[in-house]
């Protein structure tokens, strides 16, 4: 009986030390019994508040070629990426987000409406007609304006003090009195500045028109090609000048667009001309140029004193900005003139031609 237990206890023995070899031997096998043993193949949850370290790939050469320089672009920058740009609104310029008027507006039928006292406010109107100021100090703001008269707002001569602000400039493509078209949004006969600020202007073929005044942060698009009295095609311009200005034109960060074809009278989105003479102190600063036969025409010879700084040059409309470049009628030798810091859209220096 005695003998018996003893062969039980060893039995019992043995099978404990098997179970135990086999156990230590199951776990050096598969790298269990250390966690350092077998890396894991997926990354671990970041705990509460670490960041999860991105996983290092290499970057493969690209099988594109860089895109030729549109005329009058210069070579391809190589931080082009860096400084691209992909609509107005995306990269700062205004839109119709950040323009026209800010308050509920009250319908006023005026027709063609002549203002003649000085230091009226129009404040929160919806204008089914047209504004001729023949007044000092007059000041539009938070309106719109829906016209089929030759202009939107019109400063007559010897009239200063304008402030057209935060008001949407519209006019009846096909009911306006050149031929159907409506030529000026904002026009300035008169002989000092007037200021246009954080206005959404569309469908004049000149939008805004004048030798002097402070232009910024407005929004010109979709303007409208028609056929003048002279069965012409109208010449189309976000922003137009003549030349012969005593004062300065100061054009600042807006976005001006001009889709028109050029077959159908596209010029520019800034025009400086010397149609009525010289052209001289004009800034062209920050703003978003797109469309036209060149995006801008630089005021030709005799031009002087104008500043262009720090535009972008868009391709939305064409690759070089404007259907045949960027620039145009530049004139590097003027007194005063300087050229400075204008890239296109994807980023790419803009020079004059030479």
């Amino acid at each position: 009986m005695l003998r018996n237990r003893r062969r039980l206890v060893a039995w019992l023995l043995a099978g404990v030390v098997l179970a135990v070899v086999l156990t230590l031997y199951d776990a050096d096998r598969t790298g269990v019994s250390d966690p350092k043993a077998a890396p894991s193949a997926t990354p671990s949850a970041a705990l509460p508040g670490t960041a999860t370290p991105a996983p290092t790939t290499t970057p493969s050469p690209s099988a594109t070629p860089s895109p030729t320089a549109p005329p009058g672009t210069g070579e391809p920058s190589p931080s082009a990426s860096a400084t691209a740009c992909t609509s107005p609104g995306a990269c700062g310029y205004p839109d119709a987000n950040s323009t026209g008027p800010r308050i509920a507006l009250e319908r006023h039928d005026t027709g063609n409406m002549s203002v003649k006292k000085d230091g009226t406010v129009i404040k929160g109107w919806d204008i089914r007609g047209s504004l001729d100021i023949y007044a000092n100090d007059v000041t539009i703001i938070d309106s719109r304006i829906t016209s089929t008269n030759w202009w939107g707002v019109n400063l007559r001569p010897g009239f200063s003090g304008l402030k057209v602000l935060h008001t949407t400039i519209t006019a009846v493509p096909g009911m306006g009195p050149d031929n159907g078209g409506v030529n000026y949004a904002v026009s300035n006969m008169g002989g000092s500045s007037i200021e246009v600020g954080w206005c959404d202007i569309s469908v004049f073929g000149n939008a805004l028109s004048m030798g002097q005044g402070n232009l910024h942060d407005n929004y010109v698009h979709d303007l409208v090609a028609f056929r003048n009295q002279g069965g012409e095609w109208q010449h189309i311009d976000a922003v137009i000048s003549g030349g012969g200005n005593k004062g300065r034109l100061t054009i600042r960060h807006n976005t001006l667009l001009n889709s028109t074809p050029v077959d159908k009278g596209a010029t520019a989105a800034v025009g400086l001309f010397a149609d009525t003479g010289v052209v001289s102190s004009v800034v062209v600063e920050d703003n978003w140029l797109a469309g036209g036969a060149y995006a801008l025409y630089g005021g030709g010879p005799g031009a002087t004193g104008i500043q262009v700084t720090g535009n972008v040059f868009s391709t939305q409309y064409h690759p070089a900005a404007g259907a045949y470049g960027p620039v145009t009628a530049w004139n590097a030798g003027g007194a005063g003139n300087v050229w400075k810091d204008n890239r296109m859209s994807d980023g790419r220096p803009v020079e004059p031609a030479s």
